[in-house]
């Protein structure tokens, strides 16, 4: 169907303003900050916003507001609409990247298993949902379903798309089609196949039975990073890793070969997060022991999300290539920056149900930046702060624009 002519001049213009703003050369100066950060020699804290609530956003701000007909154009048009937006309200140490990706068309056909689950709905409009995971991973035999994804790339629609953006954009920004990223996470699909208390308990009841799980999973991760390799279809421009700005000097690896990215090139994050509730021990034998191995492909690793882990320091040390590690609200922020001691970048995740009270307390906010901030620099450690998994602000669109406010006056202090 072709595009109209109303659904383009929309667009263009959106892409002239997002162009303009590119091209600024404060771009290149946060860039440069991101790799002085990841480097452990920080100009200061680094702060950044993602995962936002944008269904509140769009229903108070009109300039979010979708205006297109084609569901393609309202594709790009949601991006530019949001990455304006962010720029003018709450853009922290956002880069504006000046290009257009197009996912390349990457088909993947899974583990082989099959998610039963039972939802539950809060907000209708937001895409948060409360998850009950049917267990599926009885036996062993059930185990041994789990199978290497195959990895398939569909070029003659990875052209066609390039060509519809550049059909759009062209002359304005230029368009790049993009392959992906791989985070290394055993435990997330393991907790949606069993369920988080079922996974649990198996730790205890059945240990063997979980290491050859995710020793399973392992070798599924493995299979796939091999495949996407072999046919060149891995990131080839990381701007972010985990909500985190990915900019750095040590990557790509030498031998680097645009046409085919290789995973010790890249950055790559992973988490279990469902570890929050085991000890150290546990962590690392049932975690690290099976992905180290997988960590050690890449060139540079993020560890963490959620989960607290400035009591198990002493095993995510051992990480190879690590090199960022996830301070989650719930570490004691001292504890974690002696652990840390400057030896990787300390990321604290501020809590994001600051914004979702029924008041918005700004001296609260301001305290906990400023306290993490305090004991890294009492400790030498280069600190992040990443503001993400913003399920809700109340349907406050300020409180997001008064964070990024607050969180900036603490980092330039």
């Amino acid at each position: 169907m072709p595009i109209s002519q109303k659904d383009r001049d929309i667009l263009r213009d959106l892409a002239v303003q997002y162009a303009e703003i590119a091209a600024l050369p404060e771009q290149e100066a946060c860039r440069a900050r991101w790799r002085a950060l990841n480097a452990l020699r920080p100009e200061r804290p680094m702060v950044m916003i993602d995962q936002v609530c944008w269904n509140e956003l769009e229903k108070a701000e009109e300039t979010l507001r979708l205006q297109c007909e084609d569901e393609a154009c309202r594709h790009y048009e949601t991006m530019l609409r949001r990455r304006l937006y962010q720029w003018s309200h709450f853009r922290v140490d956002m880069v504006a990247e000046p290009y257009v990706l197009v996912p390349r068309a990457i088909e993947n056909q899974g583990y082989g298993l099959t998610i039963q689950e039972e939802t539950l709905i809060g907000d209708p409009t937001n895409d948060v949902r409360a998850h009950k995971y049917i267990d599926i991973l009885q036996t062993e035999e059930d185990i041994e379903r789990i199978t290497i994804p195959k990895v398939r790339h569909d070029a003659a629609e990875t052209d066609r798309r390039v060509s519809f953006a550049e059909d759009l954009f062209g002359g304005i920004l230029p368009i790049y089609a993009e392959g992906v990223d791989v985070p290394i996470q055993a435990w997330d699909p393991i907790s949606q196949f069993k369920g988080v208390e079922n996974a649990l308990y198996a730790l205890v009841d059945q240990p063997e039975m979980v290491h050859r799980l995710v020793a399973r999973m392992v070798w599924s991760l493995s299979g796939m990073l091999d495949q996407l390799e072999e046919q060149g279809l891995l990131a080839t421009r990381q701007t972010l890793i985990h909500c985190t700005g990915a900019y750095s000097d040590e990557l790509p690896a030498p031998g680097y070969d645009l046409g085919r990215p290789r995973a010790k090139d890249l950055w790559t994050f992973g988490l279990a997060q469902m570890f929050s509730a085991v000890s150290g021990e546990m962590h690392q034998e049932f975690e690290l022991e099976h992905v180290n191995p997988l960590f050690e492909r890449f060139g540079l690793v993020y560890y963490g999300c959620c989960d607290p882990l400035d009591r198990k320091m002493q095993y995510v040390e051992r990480i190879p290539n690590l090199r960022k590690v996830s301070m989650s609200p719930w570490v004691n922020a001292r504890r974690g920056a002696e652990a840390i001691a400057g030896r990787f970048v300390y990321s604290r995740k501020p809590n994001p149900a600051f914004l979702a009270s029924n008041h918005f307390d700004e001296n609260l906010v301001r305290h906990d930046l400023e306290s993490v901030k305090r004991v890294c620099e009492e400790t030498g450690c280069p600190l992040e702060f990443i503001l993400k998994d913003i399920s809700t602000i109340g349907y406050d669109a300020a409180r997001l624009s008064r964070w990024a406010q607050i969180a900036m006056e603490v980092a330039e202090r």
